[in-house]
């Protein structure tokens, strides 16, 4: 393993990314937020997907010239087109004006089209909660999970994140997908040779399998049963029929170094809490349930892992492995 310091790292996959075709600002902000994912020891969504994301950009999945801008707008609702770049600077712009306008009116809705890969989805919030809002966060990918009872994915494993802030010390922050686990972990499962416990997948068949192979050619199994399948389905409007994007079913898989322009969506709800009880309000509630939780030994605050671990690697950086230091190395050019 190479342990590296985080500026040294983010200095790195931004050479890797302007080198494959993005330009500064997105290769900046893309850069930024694996390194952060890495920090918070979310590997799977951190640095690990620079090889991947250079095949992207040098086989026109996306483009690395285009520029994010707000397309429609109205009141405290308005629409991002990533313009088939990078996510990272498209849900910067779209939280940005999510603040903003939220501000203003109380509340706002901010959709993306034309997106693709935005990583691990609570990161995007974090300037909402330093800002004091209440925020919730919604992405639709490349199909792997059936409609329930059916046997063909259409859906993403759709992420759904939110951040709570508090009066002091980080926000309360959650973050998960709906599929019973993730799908890297039958790929790599696949790659070994190693079954997969039942209730991770199914077969081409419907039938549940602990086959990894089969298993990545059926459908992930969703968490918590129909009611995972449910929730992927209201991401998925959410984040597509509302934005125009395009549909998991409807874009290549975000594995392949080729394929189409996944064009996917996100969706940012963003909260004024003075707009509804007031702030104090709002924060003295928050603190009074925490202290309920922690009344339980055990009990552990969502994000407060991933908050623990980013502080560590500020001071100490991250472990990479060294195959993967080197092959950002070389894409660097260094």
């Amino acid at each position: 393993m190479t342990q590296i310091a985080l500026n040294e790292l983010t200095a790195l996959v931004t050479r890797a990314f302007e080198n494959a075709g993005a330009n500064p600002a997105m290769a900046a902000s893309a850069a930024n937020a694996l390194v952060d994912a890495d920090a918070q020891g979310l590997a799977s969504h951190g640095v690990s997907r620079t090889p991947l994301y250079c095949a992207h950009l040098k086989n026109g999945r996306t483009d690395g010239k285009a520029q994010a801008k707000v397309a429609r707008e109205k009141g405290g609702a308005c629409l991002v087109d990533a313009a088939a770049g990078m996510a990272y600077p498209a849900c910067a712009l779209a939280v940005e004006e999510g603040i903003r306008r939220a501000k203003e009116h109380g509340v706002s809705f901010v959709g993306v089209t034309n997106s693709n890969h935005f990583g691990a989805a609570a990161l995007h919030l974090r300037a909402a909660a330093k800002a004091g809002m209440v925020a919730l966060a919604f992405g639709n990918s490349p199909a792997a999970i059936a409609p329930w009872g059916g046997q063909t994915p259409l859906f993403g494993t759709n992420p759904i994140a939110a951040v709570f802030p508090r009066k002091q010390g980080n926000p309360l922050m959650v973050d998960l997908s709906l599929s019973q686990v993730a799908r890297g972990k039958i790929m790599v499962a696949a790659q070994k040779g190693e079954s997969i416990p039942e209730g991770w997948a199914i077969d081409a068949d419907g039938n549940p399998t602990t086959d990894a192979k089969a298993g990545l050619s059926g459908s992930m199994a969703p968490a918590g049963g129909v009611k995972g399948a449910m929730l992927a389905l209201v991401v998925e409007l959410m984040c597509c029929a509302l934005t125009g994007a395009a549909f998991g079913f409807e874009a290549d898989s975000f594995f392949s170094d080729e394929g189409n322009q996944p064009r996917i969506g996100q969706a940012f709800l963003i909260i004024d809490p003075e707009a509804l009880a007031g702030r104090e309000m709002y924060l003295d509630r928050v603190e009074t349930l925490i202290m309920k939780m922690l009344e339980d030994d055990g009990v552990r605050l969502p994000g407060a892992r991933r908050f623990a671990l980013e502080e560590t690697a500020q001071d100490q950086g991250v472990e990479i492995p060294d195959a993967l230091f080197e092959k950002i190395q070389a894409l660097a050019k260094v």
